[in-house]
């Protein structure tokens, strides 16, 4: 997972320093600032006054926009999906397992469309065509669960889902590297986390079943 760099600063003054000259340190004698790598990288030194900049900008960049775009639709049809099992499932843990994912992504549609408002973005229409989204079930699939109940919709509620939360982690791995708005990348770094989680709990039942 991708953690935003955090700048540490190292000054080498002691209190007592402080207490006796009270006049600030000149630009020479700051201490360097140490930056973060991200995953799988080394931390780097840099100077002051590269130090200014090494904080990612908010501004948004048109992976950021696509992004929010297309996980509000495969947000929607996870949905979609979470919707049919008070009636439909099997089993109280999938009933479970569907109405938190549901109070986990309603919220974060909501979040996402006011973001896009915010950024003055085209909403996708509900029906928005989803050629290419990773995870995304076909019509004939979400046709086929609908028409199931008991064993059957479990099954295949939970393959569906699992495929459909592996899309969401590729998607957010690729807003990681593509994307410049500190507030997408927290949310990706949210939605990958819940998603993986929900992945295994969902393995879990699968193998249980």
């Amino acid at each position: 997972m991708r953690v935003a760099p955090v700048l540490v600063v190292l000054a080498g003054l002691s209190l007592s320093a402080c207490a006796t000259d009270p006049a600030p340190p000149s630009a020479g004698s700051i201490a360097p600032v140490i930056v973060p790598g991200r995953p799988g990288e080394p931390a780097r030194t840099i100077g002051p006054s590269e130090a200014a900049t090494a904080v990612p900008t908010p501004t948004a960049n048109a992976a950021d926009v696509r992004y929010v775009q297309d996980m509000i639709v495969h947000h929607r049809q996870a949905l979609d999906m979470a919707i049919l099992a008070p009636a439909r499932a099997g089993t109280p843990r999938l009933r479970s397992l569907a109405s938190r994912i549901k109070d986990s992504q309603l919220p974060e549609v909501q979040v996402m469309t006011s973001w896009l408002r915010e950024q003055g973005q085209r909403l996708p229409d509900h029906h928005a065509g989803h050629a290419g989204m990773p995870g995304m079930a076909t019509p004939e699939q979400m046709e086929t669960l609908a028409a199931a109940s008991g064993g059957e919709f479990d099954r295949l509620f939970l393959q569906l889902m699992i495929t459909h939360h592996r899309g969401a982690l590729t998607m957010s791995e690729q807003v990681l590297t593509a994307g410049s708005h500190l507030r997408i990348e927290e949310l990706a770094n949210e939605i990958a986390a819940t998603q993986a989680g929900e992945i295994r709990r969902m393995l879990e039942m699968r193998t249980a079943a």
